[in-house]
């Protein structure tokens, strides 16, 4: 074969192998910018955030909308918003809930404290409903709530009792009948409460509320047990004696210093707290 055609037949060649590597490169391109394009829909995938009081606005109006609180079942029964459905968060995954058949659907969402019902509105989201709107927790609703009719019943016959545990053990506290207790039962009603309590005078454990409460303070003087406001804004467990201007709000019985010391421990100690009702 001649010079020129061998050389002919090699340009060919180059060609060929160049027409098939950019094929192979536009092929990539197109999968890579795919993959992009699927991605970037899903994580566009979002809810819309409003206030509580344009959640209350968007509630008056007959437009089909459906309240969902995403607490768990014993939360939802000691108070929730009027016809509000219960979808618990951690119920809530990949599959279309029972209780939203139209993806359409106008959904308001709450939980406690509006953790949980973010999470929840993503994955509805993320699932394809189009109009999802979150408005925080049930802490802070002004608007009317309704309990259970079984926790309605209860708590007509029933009495508070505060439970309060601390590194696995637990204690029981009589509330007292003042304003300040009651408050403070009107807010821990629908809810747990978790404090992170300092130590103090090597006395007490002392921390913030998440609330104001009134006060009722008068000087008394402390024993171990003793649950306490202090300023209208803190709580304090005394392990020891203590004389000022207090508000009591609970008693812890049958308890000793030794035993408070054992289960707060001699640094921080974080407690939970919550309600139940004794006959």
């Amino acid at each position: 074969m001649g010079s020129v055609a061998v050389s002919a037949l090699h340009n060919y060649e180059n060609g060929e192998n160049d027409m098939k590597k950019l094929a192979v490169l536009f092929i990539a391109i197109f999968i890579l910018l795919s993959g992009c394009t699927a991605s970037q829909s899903r994580t566009d995938a979002t809810y819309t955030q409003i206030t509580q009081e344009e959640a209350k606005v968007m509630m008056d109006k007959n437009d089909g909308h459906i309240i969902v609180d995403v607490r768990r079942q014993d939360e939802y029964d000691t108070g929730h918003i009027p016809d509000a459905v219960l979808i618990p968060n951690e119920s809530i995954a990949d599959k279309q809930p029972e209780e939203l058949p139209d993806l359409d659907q106008i959904i308001l969402v709450y939980c406690r404290s509006g953790r949980r019902s973010k999470e929840a509105a993503q994955k509805l989201a993320d699932m394809g409903y189009t109009n999802v709107y979150e408005f925080g927790g049930i802490i802070d609703w002004t608007g009317e709530t309704v309990m259970s009719e079984t926790e309605t019943t209860q708590a007509v016959s029933a009495t508070p009792v505060l439970v309060i545990k601390a590194n696995g053990k637990v204690f029981y506290a009589n509330l007292e009948d003042n304003s300040s207790a009651k408050a403070f039962i009107e807010k821990l009603s629908p809810q747990e409460l978790t404090l992170e309590l300092h130590d103090y005078g090597n006395f007490e454990k002392v921390g913030d509320l998440p609330w104001e409460l009134p006060r009722n303070d008068e000087q008394i003087t402390t024993e171990p047990g003793d649950v306490i406001l202090y300023q209208g804004n803190q709580l304090t467990i005394y392990y020891d004696e203590n004389t000022w201007d207090f508000t009591r709000i609970a008693k812890i019985g049958n308890t000793t210093r030794e035993e408070l010391l054992s289960a707060f421990g001699e640094g921080d100690v974080s407690v939970t707290m919550n309600l139940e009702w004794s006959e």
